[in-house]
């Protein structure tokens, strides 16, 4: 779970979903902030897919 809260690319993806969730509160909903959590999901998958494979790397090293 460490590997998961501490990772550089988890806590990015995170820190850009809590902007979104403000422009979600504060700003007009529209298409474009649509667009911005579907590109969110799909940085979150990324970032769980990149960390999941390095988690395997090292297992395989050792």
């Amino acid at each position: 779970m460490r590997k998961f809260i501490f990772s550089s690319a988890m806590l990015g993806v995170l820190a850009g979903g809590l902007n979104i969730l403000h422009a979600t509160r504060t700003e007009k909903h529209d298409w474009r902030l649509v667009l911005m959590w579907i590109g969110w999901g799909l940085s979150f998958a990324v970032a769980v897919g990149t960390i999941i494979e390095d988690a395997d790397e090292r297992q395989i090293e050792h």
